[in-house]
């Protein structure tokens, strides 16, 4: 590593009331001993001239703009939506994490709220509340079809899990994947057979043009009457008055959601108290910090050996 490298220091760059700053800092910095990680509001200003790369998370594009010589930017989320947003039409090269930690977290939480819904812990629930005492009737795995919205890296992860627990498994991408012991479909007449058979949909998709508002009213009632929704994804993704308005004419059983359009959910949101949803507050699966630090700083000394970058965020496309 030449010497002018060692110097150049590493921002990470996050909104301005983000808590995690300090603890990202100090992950990273363990993790390349040979970089020097700084808040942003640590970088002198001639510092600020110099800087190619930057860490960031959601970061406020006004702090990105002081740094005339950043090339690329490593967020250290897997969704990448708001950086795209905020960032896309400029000529700034834009990396996402691509952590298999993650994708076995989220692998774990969705074979959790599928079992969740699947062994009916909201009825049970609803008739402790009465004080009802009543066994319902228990019906296998294998009768039951899981149907992932997403088959990327965590897509793959979660359908992985499902199969070992005896599930039914289909899967939607948009282009066609083949996964071993899936029934994988794409297109927009792939997603409407895959509605038609499924009793649990999990959402894993990217938020982009293409899929904000997938899940309206008319693919809502593609689902059979009973079937349930998990959104581990974008809030944006679906639309929430639809969902509602499925929920309260029993079209739909339960939603668990852990995603939505405004976080944190508001007091007043509907969702809170509606009897069909349980609310998560977005920990479906969190992005941890040795692991991705690990990742990010592999990827950084690729860079300084020899300028290769990670894939890049197509943002066309969104992810």
């Amino acid at each position: 590593m030449k010497p002018d490298h060692v110097r150049m220091p590493i921002p990470f760059v996050a909104a301005s009331d983000y808590t995690q700053t300090n603890a990202w800092v100090q992950a990273l910095q363990q993790a390349m001993p040979d970089e020097r990680v700084v808040a942003f509001n640590q970088l002198s200003e001639s510092e600020k001239q110099s800087v190619t790369v930057a860490i960031v998370a959601n970061p406020d594009p006004a702090n990105l703009q002081q740094l005339p010589a950043l090339t690329w930017v490593h967020s250290v989320w897997a969704g990448v939506e708001r950086l795209v947003a905020d960032l896309g039409r400029g000529q700034l090269k834009i990396v996402r994490l691509v952590d298999p930690q993650l994708a076995e977290t989220m692998a774990e939480a969705v074979l959790a709220w599928t079992l969740y819904l699947h062994r009916e812990m909201p009825a049970y629930a609803r008739q402790q509340k009465n004080s009802q005492w009543l066994a319902r009737e228990y019906i296998r795995p294998q009768s039951k079809t899981i149907s992932l919205l997403g088959l990327g890296a965590l897509g793959e992860a979660a359908a992985k899990r499902l199969l070992a627990a005896g599930f039914q498994v289909c899967g939607w991408s948009r282009s066609q994947k083949n996964i071993a012991g899936v029934d994988c479909f794409s297109g927009e007449a792939g997603l409407s057979a895959m509605f038609a058979r499924t009793n649990i949909l999990v959402c894993l998709l990217p938020l982009t043009p293409d899929t904000r508002g997938l899940l309206n009213a008319a693919r809502l009632a593609q689902l059979p009457k009973g079937a349930s929704l998990v959104n581990f994804a974008r809030g944006a993704i679906v639309q929430d008055a639809d969902l509602q308005d499925a929920l309260n004419t029993q079209h739909l059983q339960h939603a668990v959601l852990d995603v939505f359009e405004t976080e944190p959910l508001p007091i007043a949101s509907w969702h809170w108290q509606h009897p069909q949803v349980t609310v998560l507050p977005h920990i479906s699966a969190p992005t941890d910090k040795q692991t991705a630090s690990a990742i990010v700083a592999g990827n950084v000394r690729r860079y300084r050996d020899d300028g290769s970058l990670p894939v890049l965020v197509d943002v066309a496309k969104g992810y």
